[in-house]
């Protein structure tokens, strides 16, 4: 498993982290480039043209890439770290997981709802369970993952979660297999890096397009 937390699969192609000098699978990284005016930029399609610097999927890693002027060194040249670089970084992630767990829900290939979860968990249609990282332990501890690897996911907050279905919040959360899934858990793998440090818990909130989200701890 990368410290990014995704499994260390030998057909990724591999990258080494500015911050931590280890070489590990592009998946587990965070991929930034450089503005039109030198300016670090997170670039988590892997789009941007020109080199690309890689830092693990960790907040500290990308905090000391930043603070110890790490991508000026990677880059040979002066560059701008922009202010709050891992916040930004952990938003547009938290907005990507969003987005995807919507577009698997317009498919088909999700649901929310305790009941609904609970009925794909037993007729075996769910393979990955979402549960809000601030909802009520409780109740979360009435459902349980799929068995095997990667069956779990749970850096969203209840708010986040009840945006990617439409609604103010959300607690439970499934999805079936498919292609989409397979992003989801492999985006949420790098949210849940960012999120780290508070165990996977946004514990202050954070921006999803200029929207506040956060704590939420209604069940659904």
């Amino acid at each position: 498993m990368t410290r990014g937390g995704r499994d260390d699969k030998g057909d990724d192609p591999e990258r080494r982290c500015i911050a931590t000098g280890e070489s590990q699978p592009k998946a587990g990284l965070i991929r930034f480039g450089l503005g039109p005016d030198a300016e670090v930029v997170p670039d988590l399609l892997a789009r941007l043209p020109g080199r690309g610097f890689y830092v693990t999927a960790d907040r500290k890693a990308i905090e000391k890439a930043a603070a110890k002027g790490l991508f000026a060194r990677a880059a040979r040249q002066p560059v701008k770290v922009p202010e709050g670089l891992a916040d930004t970084v952990e938003a547009l992630l938290a907005r990507r997981v969003v987005d995807l767990v919507s577009l698997a829900r317009k498919a088909g290939d999700a649901v929310t709802g305790f009941e609904k979860v609970k009925d794909w968990l037993v007729k075996g249609k769910a393979k990955i369970l979402i549960q809000a990282s601030d909802g009520s332990e409780r109740g979360k501890m009435k459902l349980h993952p799929p068995d095997g690897k990667e069956t779990f996911i749970g850096c969203l907050t209840a708010r986040e979660l009840g945006l990617a279905f439409g609604r103010e919040h959300a607690i439970h959360g499934a999805l079936a297999s498919g292609g989409l899934t397979t992003r989801v858990v492999e985006e949420a793998a790098r949210l849940a890096g960012l999120r780290s440090e508070i165990g996977g818990k946004a514990a202050s909130g954070g921006q999803i397009d200029g929207e506040t989200v956060g704590r939420d701890t209604k069940d659904a």
